[in-house]
């Protein structure tokens, strides 16, 4: 079974029965829940002084999820995914522009190293237009003129 976390209704269910002296177990029992659950529920957003706050413990939860999730390297409108385009339009191919970037030592880019699969994924990941269909030519020409 996999596990899935508790929403904001669930948190505001668990406040409620915690506020109405219910055991754990029932509480659990009322949200069709684990006890295990919302006792790790509990320990996990319990304010200091012992209280449960449904709100701060779904704010605690959007941060904790933010923690986990790297930041994207490459965005568009900022200098460095500029900067891979200009190498794209070059028909450099994306293994040869990770190369270089990783070699390169320009001023705000010391740590500029992406991965081949990291200029793939933001190309087709744009929405459909000019830019895009230019991109994937390059790719796709890029491509074809190395093999000869």
């Amino acid at each position: 079974m996999t596990y899935k976390e508790l929403n904001i209704e669930e948190r505001a269910t668990l406040q409620v029965g915690l506020l109405n002296n219910l055991s754990l177990r029932r509480i659990a029992r009322l949200m069709g829940r684990s006890p295990s659950t919302i006792s790790r529920e509990i320990r996990r957003n319990q304010l200091p002084d012992g209280r449960y706050e449904a709100p701060k413990a779904q704010v605690n939860r959007l941060a904790r999820r933010a923690a986990c999730c790297p930041s994207k390297k490459l965005i568009q409108g900022e200098g460095l995914f500029e900067l891979v385009i200009l190498m794209l339009r070059k028909k450099f191919s994306p293994q040869q522009i990770a190369g270089n970037l990783r070699h390169m030592k320009l001023p705000g880019y010391e740590d500029s190293y992406v991965c081949r699969e990291t200029i793939y994924n933001p190309i087709y990941a744009l929405p459909v237009g000019e830019l895009r269909k230019e991109l994937i030519h390059c790719l796709r020409q890029g491509k074809t003129t190395r093999r000869r």
